[in-house]
């Protein structure tokens, strides 16, 4: 759409008089605005979207509702301490509980089917150290998850998964699985639901920062509103290049429908840089940052040759050994990381807020993020 072919009611309807402007829709900028809507009833609020459907993660992720494997734990426990990662692992459960109440299990398509961390011969040492420390984290995080018991070995069960290679693994019973469609495409219903003006294919490219008024320059031309938050995570550093902001890309593949596959759970493999589950009769499969970390650092999206060679090398030898189904879909998503656990929720510039870097967990973290910035806005 031309911005010189705009009508009077376009500019009426969803161009101006806006209390609040969020930037980007995924996880995080709509749940800010939904939550925003809550606490200011009368507010005009608009969400815009650089990209048809929202880029980034949100609608990118592997669907996995999970807030850590023990291996996971304890290196974000080496990095911040007990005291951080028990502040991160509280944020990332009341996230996830938070977005089940807000848009509901049937709607995210959630399934309880718990998460599992394996281990091959080679990893026997961390095997070893992570189930001496199964007692330690579920004495920790009992108060948080409201359960004891949270990890225990199954590695009993590891025969009746069929897969190649792994001698220990390590159940989380309180992680689950949801459908990453459904949920963005409940977050999008909601906003509209709520009178929120949701602006998709409308990227921002300048913001003049004030506290009165901030401008966003749009595709669509100017746009000015009394608050700003920009839940960009990943792209943040386009209007401040001086955040503690690294993308992460994660490539993603899914196979063709494979018949009699049964293997419920979230898996993680190789300290979590691989992961894979189940989605209908097909398998996902994704990960491999680790293999070039710096190639790996950008927000273009894309795949790589070595990635995509050693994701089919796992499908083929671990996880379906000896079977090489056809890959129907291949895609790549950015997360955004930081040299701390928690998020970056803070004022930017005057009018100017912030709500990103989710470190990898945006599914968990998302809803909590969302409402701590629509508190934010609301002071």
């Amino acid at each position: 759409m031309s911005k010189a072919n705009l009508s009077y009611w376009e500019h009426q309807s969803f161009l101006q008089g806006f209390d609040v402007a969020v930037v980007g829709a995924g996880i995080v900028g709509l749940t800010a605005a939904i939550y925003t809507r809550q606490r200011q009833p009368a507010a005009r609020i608009v969400v815009l979207e650089r990209d048809v459907l929202p880029n980034g993660a949100s609608t990118k992720n592997a669907g996995f509702a999970c807030f850590g494997s023990i291996s996971e734990l304890l290196e974000q426990q080496r990095k911040g301490g007990p005291a951080a990662l028990l502040d991160v692992v509280r944020a990332r459960w009341e996230g996830l509980t938070m977005l089940r109440q807000l848009l509901g299990d049937d709607a995210l398509h959630y399934q309880p089917v718990g998460g599992y961390e394996l281990f091959r011969a080679e990893d026997a040492e961390l095997a070893a150290t992570c189930r001496a420390h199964m007692g330690y984290f579920n004495e920790l995080l009992a108060p948080v998850i409201g359960a004891a018991d949270v990890f225990r070995d199954a590695s009993s069960a590891l025969p009746r998964t069929g897969l190649a290679g792994v001698e220990t693994m390590l159940e989380n019973r309180a992680e689950g699985a949801l459908h990453t469609g459904r949920m963005m495409q409940a977050l999008l219903r909601k906003a509209w639901q709520e009178n929120i003006v949701v602006l998709h294919g409308c990227p921002v490219t300048q913001l003049d920062p004030g506290a009165e008024q901030v401008r966003l320059h749009t595709a669509l031309g100017p746009l000015d509103a009394g608050r700003v938050l920009l839940a960009t995570n990943a792209f943040s550093r386009q209007f401040f290049p001086e955040l503690d902001v690294t993308p992460g890309r994660g490539q993603v593949l899914v196979t063709e429908p494979i018949p009699g596959l049964d293997l419920p759970g979230t898996f993680h493999y190789d300290k979590g840089y691989y992961y894979f589950r189940q989605v209908d009769n097909r398998l996902l499969l994704g990960g491999g940052r680790n293999l070039d970390f710096a190639a790996e650092a950008t927000t273009e999206p894309g795949l790589t040759a070595v990635v995509q060679q050693r994701l089919e090398q796992l499908l083929t030898e671990v996880i379906l050994p000896g079977r090489t189904p056809r890959i129907d879909y291949r895609w790549s998503g950015t997360m955004a990381f930081g040299t701390e656990l928690a998020p970056i929720i803070r004022p930017l510039a005057p009018g100017v807020f912030g709500a990103l870097r989710c470190n990898g967990m945006g599914v968990a973290m998302g809803a909590g993020v969302g409402q701590r910035a629509a508190e934010m806005l609301s002071t």
